[in-house]
């Protein structure tokens, strides 16, 4: 699959020139999900431009929310077929990544396409953020915490807080509920050592809804009880 329409809004919007290798890098990964999908449910999202606009560009527009540089350790919780993880590494090669994906056939098709694209720094964690949360050394072991379509925000903090570094930022992709999800995870935010930053809206080219980059620093360690046994955050959230 081509991507002409990445390539052309990526140095629109965020100011990136994708070399020849990334645009084949992005056009294996394309063929590849939608090979997969049709035998592993990994998105509803199958037409050829909305995996470039939704999926993609989607995943590099958490540039505009931090400056990811050399050596910081990434994580992406709930990365279900790499997004945003796997774009922004494609894109940011001299990052360490991790993909924490619950769900073994999505761990399977992750670790199918790194092998495909031949990528270095990444590794594929096949547990649950509660479980990750509380183990070395993951634990506040990472600068960025990256989340999209995972959970509501103050679930999400719980997945996300105890994993990032004091100083360190965590970013969930949210759709148009976002300023409400802040809201109602203010005491989340406050129990876990998180503070919020901004909301960044984010614009994406033929696609009507708007998207916001919901920006949280880790201003204080983690309390050691969060975050609490599988399945908790959900059933009641802080």
């Amino acid at each position: 699959m081509k991507v002409d329409q990445l390539l052309k809004y990526s140095r629109e919007l965020l100011g990136l020139d994708l070399n020849r290798d990334v645009q084949q890098a992005f056009s294996i990964y394309a063929d590849e999900l939608l090979a997969w999908n049709k035998h592993t449910n990994l998105t509803a999202i199958t037409d050829p431009e909305a995996i470039e606009m939704r999926h993609f560009l989607d995943s590099l527009s958490v540039l505009l929310a931090v400056p990811i540089g050399p050596g910081q350790r990434v994580i992406d919780v709930g990365a279900g077929a790499g997004f945003p993880g796997l774009p922004l590494r494609l894109v940011r090669p001299y990052i360490e990544l991790t993909l924490l994906e619950a769900t073994t056939k999505k761990t399977t098709f992750l670790e199918h396409l790194v092998t495909r694209l031949n990528l270095g720094n990444v590794r594929i964690l096949n547990t649950r953020a509660e479980d990750a949360g509380q183990s070395a050394p993951s634990r506040e072991g990472f600068d960025v915490v990256l989340a999209r379509a995972v959970a509501q925000m103050p679930t999400l903090s719980e997945y996300m807080l105890p994993l990032c570094k004091v100083g360190g930022r965590c970013i969930a992709l949210k759709g148009e509920t976002a300023a409400a999800e802040v809201q109602q995870a203010d005491n989340a935010l406050r129990i876990l050592g998180g503070h919020l930053e901004k909301v960044i809206p984010v614009e994406l080219p033929q696609v009507p809804e708007t998207h916001n980059l919901v920006v949280i620093q880790k201003v204080a360690a983690t309390p050691p009880q969060y975050p609490r046994r599988p399945g908790m955050p959900t059933k009641r959230p802080l």
